[in-house]
Formats: structure tokens, sequence, C-alpha cells
């Protein structure tokens, strides 16, 4: 039976109410979030897994801390990945500890490969539009000349 059954047989009248508990907290209104709260206190295993889940996307949201403030939020971190652990979330506790070192790492270090994503785009775009190129090196100019090419790597 379906978590939304257990309360309406026929499973409508709560589908809005497991809409909102796949929300952020953050962006729903005062009404949604009574409406999630009333629904959330007659099931109090549900209410724990919703607050841990709100938290753990608290910290996966996080861009950039510094080494202090990183060095302060790891315990309780871990301190979540073992409340998961307890729960019927088991296999989102191991995957949490198995990419624990790329979460810490993303806190840490602001790198991205955007730039990298956008000039494939951009090569993309151009071989669509000119659908079999014959000359590799045609192609290649082209490309350098969309991406900003001259003699150094400007972003465009």
């Amino acid at each position: 039976m379906k978590l939304w059954q257990q309360h309406d047989p026929e499973g409508r009248r709560n589908r809005g109410l497991i809409s909102l508990m796949r929300r952020h907290h953050w962006k729903l209104s005062s009404v949604q979030k009574e409406r999630l709260r009333q629904y959330l206190a007659q099931m109090p295993v549900l209410q724990a897994l919703y607050f841990a889940r709100q938290q753990l996307n608290g910290f996966l949201v996080l861009k950039s801390l510094k080494a202090k403030r990183a060095k302060q939020l790891l315990p309780k971190f871990l301190a979540l990945i073992c409340q998961f652990e307890q729960s019927p979330a088991k296999a989102l506790a191991a995957t949490l500890r198995s990419w624990l070192e790329p979460i810490v790492r993303m806190w840490r270090f602001t790198k991205s490969n955007g730039i990298t994503e956008g000039f494939h785009t951009k090569m993309e775009m151009l071989s669509r539009r000119a659908y079999g190129f014959r000359n590799f090196e045609n192609y290649r100019l082209r490309v350098l000349a969309q991406c900003g090419w001259n003699g150094v790597i400007n972003r465009v």
C-alpha cells in the first residue's frame, strides 16, 4: 500500500501533500508549510525522515566553505549519515559514505567544468549546422572562430 493510500484508500486526497514533501522547504508558502506540518504530525517516522532529508539538502547546496566552517559541518554531516543508516534509508547512507570525499571537496573548492561544457555545446551546435564537414581543418577553424580563439583562449 502506498503512503498516501493509508489515509485515503482512493489515493487522491494526499497526492498534493506528497508533492509538498518533494520540494525544498524554502520554496513552500506558509499555507503549504502548515498543511505539510499537519500531515507529518500524524506520521512521526515520516516526519523524522523528511527533516533528515531537508537537512541533507541543506548540506548539499552549500558551496565554497572556508576550512574552519567545513570542519564544523563535517561532524554534523557524518551524524546525519549515521541517522540514515539507522532508518529505512540505508542505501542512501551507503551512497553518501562512498561519495563523502567528493562532497567535502565540493565544499572546499569551487572548481567547475562549466567552461568546457559550454565549448562542447558550441562545437556540437556547429557540427549539427554543418552536417558532414568534408575537411576536418575547416571544422577546426570554425570551432576556433566560434569559441573566440585569437592566440589566447577567451571566454565568450
